[in-house]
């Protein structure tokens, strides 16, 4: 599903991985959080090595990566989100899922 600047997304996966939770902590200070809606502001291509997500909510301080060569704020990968149908909330995504469950 393709991601666009201005769409409303939901936080599905906050997970880090064990071995890299004080890099992230130190260096991307605002991290998202699972079940969390947010609003995309930009989108990087990171040189094909992953998309990623710049969001309203979020700031962090801009950082020098290496795979890239350049400097620029920490981006969250698309796969951690879900596209909102424009008309949809959280609420309502939860309720659906309750129908469906049950």
């Amino acid at each position: 599903m393709a991601f666009y600047i201005g769409d409303k997304v939901l936080c599905v996966d906050d997970f880090m991985q064990p071995h890299t939770v004080d890099e992230l902590k130190k260096n991307v200070p605002n991290w998202v959080k699972k079940d969390q809606e947010y609003t995309i502001r930009g989108i990087l291509d990171n040189m094909g090595i992953v998309t990623g997500l710049l969001l309203e909510e979020i700031d962090n301080p801009t950082l020098y990566f290496s795979k890239i060569k350049g400097f620029q704020e920490p981006a969250f990968a698309e796969w951690r989100f879900r596209k909102l149908k424009p008309s949809e909330s959280l609420v309502e995504f939860v309720e659906e899922i309750f129908e469906i469950a049950n």
